[in-house]
């Protein structure tokens, strides 16, 4: 009997400890706890997603993937991603057709070293189920150029290279605040270039995702959370281009206390996911 009692108590401690273990918890932008399922819910009225990530939180890319899935089963959907950058899209699309394999995407587009653990699997699930992909990133050279010389510098392109971001000129307000916390935060010494550098990202992946967006389609877009975090960057080039959009945020940080969203989380985005900083990473 008491041997009975004993494994009793061993298996209440072990399941109570099991039922708080969990590696991320999501908050609404005013911090209260919601569940996936609102997140389904407020996805599937927007018309664009814009999924900010921690690029190496495998939790995050988890999250990306099981998204994508649910929402492609209850309406169509289109996907991009920061992570390939617009002149790649031929290749892109040759292997969504199956024209190239992966060894060749590999030898002709720039992919992110986290490419094969991270992106592979979301961009393998649109090409099983032929969901157009779009690579919205400014090619990587441009924004340096960019930061090394300024806007001005992108009007010496030619014609076809231009054709890998927004019309010229680029807007480019330079009071908005992630690019005056870029600023701050580099203290000034990365030059007036730098905020620029990520505004061209941030206007030509707009752009892209503009571009391909199609009606009673749902564009899921995947991006640092820098690129959208409270409301700036991507989101406010989306809406400055077509301000009727339904757009909703997920921003990605990490807490040592999952049970609360704290201060400096609040509304950063529509969704928040908060995930355990102990979570293993990819890289």
């Amino acid at each position: 009997m008491k041997l009975n009692f004993l494994l009793f108590t061993i298996f209440v401690y072990a399941f109570s400890f099991s039922q708080d273990k969990q590696s991320y918890q999501l908050f609404d932008k005013i911090g209260n706890k919601t569940t996936y399922a609102n997140l389904i819910l407020d996805s599937q009225k927007s018309d664009i997603v814009l999924f900010g990530e921690q690029h190496d939180n495998s939790v995050a890319h988890w999250l990306e993937l099981e998204l994508t899935k649910d929402l492609w089963e209850i309406k169509p959907i289109i996907l991009g991603a920061e992570m390939l950058e617009a002149d790649n899209q031929k290749a892109l699309d040759q292997y969504l057709k199956s024209e190239i394999d992966q060894e060749q995407l590999d030898s002709i587009a720039r992919l992110w070293p986290n490419y094969q653990t991270d992106y592979k699997p979301i961009v393998d699930f649109a090409k099983d189920h032929s969901i157009p992909f779009i690579a919205t990133n400014v090619p990587r050279r441009y924004a340096s150029l960019v930061y090394k010389q300024g806007f001005e510098s992108l009007n010496k392109l030619s014609e076809s290279e231009k054709a890998w971001m927004p019309e010229l000129p680029i807007f480019y307000d330079a009071s908005m605040p992630v690019y005056v916390r870029m600023v701050s935060e580099s203290g000034g010494h990365a030059g007036e270039n730098f905020p620029k550098a990520q505004a061209i990202k941030d206007a030509t992946m707009a752009y892209f995702i503009l571009k391909n967006q199609q009606l009673k389609t749902l564009f899921i877009h995947f991006n640092g959370s820098y690129h959208s975090d409270n409301f700036d960057g991507i989101y406010a080039y989306l809406k400055k281009g077509k301000p009727n959009l339904k757009i909703l945020t997920l921003s990605t940080v990490t807490q040592k206390d999952i049970s609360k969203l704290e201060t400096e989380h609040v509304n950063k985005a529509d969704f928040i996911i908060v995930i355990d900083e102990d979570v293993t990473r990819t890289y």
